[in-house]
This record gives structure tokens, C-alpha cells and sequence, in this order.
């Protein structure tokens, strides 16, 4: 379907592909990995010509048609299921033609239509939005009406819809809650046509592809199967490169000897030069160089308080005079726990973390709560709302006024910030690198109770692994919202869920609440008052 021959390209002072060259054959659906700042999603604006090689090509068929999923559709006054139904191209030439259309060509019309089952084209965008977190109630509503995540999401319906030949996602899951990564991890595994998709989901990754594409050292490599499969064979190949270049090196140390005991002695003079070609063909062994991953440091409490942390009785939540978010909670949050909160977005799971962190308090009902506990809260928003022009090491004389400026570096060097990023703008850092920043500075004080709300969307899978670790070593409660069911289920070993207004324990693990939420959106429904939450807080802002 797509092969890249050759592939150079350098830019911003660093060159990102040298000579690298793969083969993805048609149908295939491909995971693109590597580390944050690889190039990853600089090779899609290639195969997009928003970007040119220096040298190399990208070949596709002359046919193909290609799309991307990287911005938001526009806020438009055209409904939802117009603007995805719009996306079919052919389908709307076609049902256009049809107004001016002469006699005679009616007939082909008609027939192209029956061919690509146009009738069923508004029951197939209703079943992609529905899988997608859209009521029926929203497929009328304006694009206009909804926020820029909500239109994220419309630009992936409509890809999906449109079905290209080739299609490229760049972490499709990081403006999803789990409810619509666990449907469209299904979703691709039928895709009909081949598809790219970048992404650090470890459980998409191993469901919904057929391959993996590693980029590193500004090459391209292609694994069959799923990101465990590529683990294990990267694995492989990494140690049988070393024990192949141990050999090398042992041969090229005894050629070498022999070279320059017998080089002077004219009854060895042939042997000798024999063996100087002999050296000289051994080509060198490059042997895979792992990078250092920096661990997260989430110190364990100091000391333990009493349980329960938290215990709500018939408790109700919401913001200022508007109806309650959430009502009837019975729940009960011990010193140890750790909580896995589902739901869909709107459901209740932000407004849960803002109460369960000390910043919304109970409207009705009772909660009892440990009075000296402390609380590390993380959430999207306050990556969002960093100074650009703020720098870590400004970040962490605040949090740290009677530390050493050599103490404030050593600990900033220890989040996984070398010292040349230290004194970098926020704006010049990447999305992994302020999250570092973040998570690491929110669990600095050795907090009680971890609130982390979507820690993961900018982590790349090894950061995500040292996150787990962290978290399995942490001795305090958790609470975590996530996407990412691979983390949900090695850290979370209790289940809750967000759903009907009310937070409730779910009976179940991981497996059971996806063939839930599946099984769900099959039927056409999803978690009632969908955006309920977003619209209080705005009238409560």
C-alpha cells in the first residue's frame, strides 16, 4: 500500500530519517512507535506532502486516497450526522448529480449507489458517533455547539465514515475517554482498508494491529504482530547482536594479533596480508542502544493515617445552584486503596476528583474525611494552564524556596529534565516533558491520597511502564482516570463507575467492563447526560 525508499529528511537542526526504507503491503493496519521526538509524526506530514525529503521516496498508488486526523472539524452551523455523511465524497457527488442528471445516466447513478450501500450510509455515521460518545439528541445539534475536543472526535467519525485506502491517526486515544478507546480498538481490527496509526496504548496496539513500525536511529523497521510480539523480538535481536558482535570483536582481536606478530616476517608476509583483508572486510555490528528512561518519584507517605481517607454517606455534588453532577454516594476510600474511576466523558469523574481532592465541597448528604491528609491532584488543566514563558527550574524555586539551586537542579535532573532543559521555556518543552514536570511536583510532598486525572496522554509506552512501577511501589491511595486500560488494570484493585448521576462500585474487572461498554453502544445507548458536567461547571465559572 505505501513504500518509503531511501527516506532522508533533516530539519530544526537535527536529522530525523537517514535512508530508511519499508514496505506496508495493502490492508494492513500498522502501529507506528518509537520515542517522543523520533519523528513519528513528522514522517505522516510526509506521506501528506505538507513536508519534502531531502532525498528518497514515498510511494503510494495513484488511486489511493489518503486522509489524516489532525485538527478539529470547524464550528460549523451544518448538523453532526450532515457533516459526517459529507465526508463520503463519492456518495454526495453521486446524490448531486442526481438533481441535473439526464435520463440515460440515471440508471449508472442509481446503480454506483446500491453498489457502495448508500441507503445505509445514515445508519452507519449514527453507529460511528454512538461508539464514539454522541447521543441521538446530538446527531441534529449544530457543530457549532460543541468544544474543540467534542470536535476531534467528529473529525475521527468522519475519517472512519470515509474509509480511505490509507489512513493515518496520531494518538486517536488521547482525546477519548476508555468508553470510545475500547470501541475503537475494535473498530480498526475491521477496518477495510490499511491504516498508520500512531500511539502509545499498549492494548490497541496489541488488539488492533497486524503489525508494528519502530522508528529509531532514523530508520524504519517492520515486526509482524502486536507490540508484545515487537517487544519480544526487538528483545531477541538486541541480544543476538550482541552475542554476534562479542564474536566479531574476539575474531578481530585474534586477527589483529596475528597481523602484528607476523607482518615483519617474510614467511608469514602472505598470511599476515591475507588477514589485514580479512579485517578489513568485518563489517561493524551496530548493536541496539537503549535509552535511559528517568523514573517518576512518587515518595510514599511518611506516616499513615487511620482509615477510612474519605466516607461519603448519601453524599450529592455539584457547582453553585445548577442541578446536581452527582447524587447518592455511598463509598468508602480507605489508606490503601486504589481506585479505577470509569465513565464516559460528562459523566461525573472530574467533578468526583475536584471533591475527592478538597476543592468542590459535598452539597447534601455526609463525608467524613481524615483531617491530615494530603492530597497530590493532577490533571489535564494544569498542564494547559502553565506560563509559556515559565521555566522549571523558575517552577521549582517556588516549590522549593529553602532548597539549594544545586539540590532544585538535582531534583529536576531526577524527573527526568537534563540540565539544558532546566532553564527551557514551557512552550519550547514537549507534552511529556510537562507532564513529567507536573507529576512529579504533585506527588513531591509525599501526598496521602494520588489523584491522577488522564496522566498519560502525552507519555510515550516506556514512560508509561515507569509510571506503572512508580505506582506499584507507592504506599498511599489512588485514585486514577485513565484511557489506558493497560494501566487501569495493573494498578486499579477496585472499579468504580460514573454513570446514571451517581458513582458505584462496578462487579467486574477490565474484561468485563469492555464487553460491557461494547456491548452498550450495540445497543445504542450510552451513560445519560452526556456533557451535563462540562455545562455546570461553565455556569458555575
Amino acid at each position: 500500500m505505501i513504500q518509503i525508499e531511501d527516506l532522508t529528511f533533516s530539519a530544526w537542526g537535527r536529522r530525523f530519517f537517514d535512508h530508511a526504507s519499508v514496505a506496508v503491503p495493502p490492508g494492513a493496519k500498522v502501529g507506528l512507535v518509537g520515542r517522543n521526538g523520533v519523528g513519528k509524526s513528522t514522517l505522516f506530514k510526509i506521506i501528506l506532502g505538507e513536508l519534502q525529503p531531502d532525498g528518497g521516496a514515498i510511494l503510494l498508488p495513484k488511486t489511493a486516497r489518503v486522509a489524516s486526523v489532525d485538527q478539529e472539524h470547524p464550528a460549523t452551523p451544518v448538523s453532526l450526522i450532515d457533516t459526517i455523511l459529507a465526508a463520503d465524497l463519492e456518495r454526495e457527488a453521486l446524490n448531486a448529480e442526481l438533481e441535473t442528471a439526464a435520463p440515460e445516466r440515471m440508471g449508472e447513478i442509481y446503480g454506483r449507489l446500491i453498489e457502495i450501500d448508500a441507503d445505509r450510509a445514515p445508519a452507519r455515521a449514527g453507529e460511528i458517533l454512538a461508539g464514539l460518545g454522541f447521543s441521538v439528541e446530538d446527531l441534529t445539534r449544530p457543530m457549532a455547539e460543541f468544544s474543540g475536543g467534542w470536535r476531534m472526535r467528529v473529525a475521527l467519525a468522519a475519517a472512519l465514515f470515509a474509509e480511505p485506502d490509507m489512513l493515518l491517526l496520531d494518538e486517536p486515544t488521547n482525546y477519548l475517554d476508555l468508553e470510545g478507546a475500547l470501541w475503537l480498538e475494535a473498530r480498526l481490527k475491521r477496518y477495510p482498508h490499511s491504516a498508520l496509526i500512531i500511539s502509545h496504548d499498549r492494548e490497541l496496539l496489541n488488539n488492533s494491529v497486524d503489525a508494528i513500525l519502530h522508528v529509531a536511529g532514523g530508520k524504519l523497521e517492520l515486526y509482524t504482530g502486536g507490540y508484545d510480539d515487537f517487544e519480544k523480538r526487538r528483545a531477541e535481536k538486541a541480544r543476538l547482536q550482541a552475542s554476534t558482535k562479542q564474536k566479531q570483536e574476539a575474531e578481530r582481536a585474534h586477527l589483529q594479533s596475528f597481523i602484528d606478530r607476523f607482518k615483519a616476517k617474510a614467511s608469514k608476509a602472505a598470511q599476515a596480508q591475507s588477514r589485514v583483508k580479512r579485517l578489513a572486510k568485518l563489517e561493524p555490528i551496530a548493536t541496539t542502544i537503549e535509552e535511559h528512561v528517568a523514573p517518576f518519584h512518587l515518595p510514599s507517605p511518611k506516616r499513615p493515617l487511620a482509615p477510612p481517607l474519605m466516607h461519603l454517606t448519601d453524599a450529592t455534588i455539584g457547582y453553585g445552584d445548577d442541578a446536581p453532577v452527582l447524587r447518592d454516594l455511598n463509598l468508602t476510600l480507605d489508606v490503601d486503596d486504589r481506585i479505577g474511576l470509569l465513565g464516559v466523558n460528562g459523566a461525573g469523574k472530574s467533578t468526583f476528583a475536584k471533591m475527592a481532592a478538597g476543592a468542590l465541597q459535598v452539597r447534601d448528604g455526609r463525608m467524613v474525611r481524615e483531617g491530615r491528609v494530603q492530597v497530590g491532584w493532577f490533571h489535564q488543566h494544569q498542564i494547559e494552564a502553565l506560563d509559556p514563558k515559565d521555566t522549571p527550574l523558575a517552577i521549582i524555586r517556588r516549590e522549593r524556596p529553602d532548597d539549594s539551586e544545586s539540590a532544585r537542579r538535582a531534583k529536576l535532573a531526577s524527573f527526568g529534565l537534563a540540565f539544558d532543559k532546566q532553564e527551557t521555556t514551557v512552550d519550547a518543552l514537549s507534552g511529556g516533558e510537562r507532564a513529567r514536570l507536573l507529576l512529579n511536583l504533585v506527588a513531591m510532598q509525599a501526598p496521602h491520597l494520588l489523584i491522577l486525572d488522564e496522566p498519560t496522554n502525552h507519555l510515550d509506552i516506556d514512560s508509561r511502564r515507569a509510571l506503572l512501577d512508580a505506582l506499584n511501589d507507592y504506599g498511599g491511595a489512588v485514585i486514577l482516570i485513565t484511557h489506558d486500560r493497560s494501566l487501569m488494570e495493573l494498578v486499579a484493585d477496585r472499579l468504580w463507575l460514573a454513570a446514571d448521576k451517581t458513582v458505584k462500585p462496578f462487579a467486574g474487572d477490565m474484561d468485563d467492563y469492555a464487553k460491557f461498554v461494547l456491548d452498550r453502544t450495540r445497543a445504542g445507548q450510552r451513560a445519560p447526560g452526556q456533557g451535563r458536567e462540562k455545562k455546570a461547571k461553565r455556569r458555575a465559572a
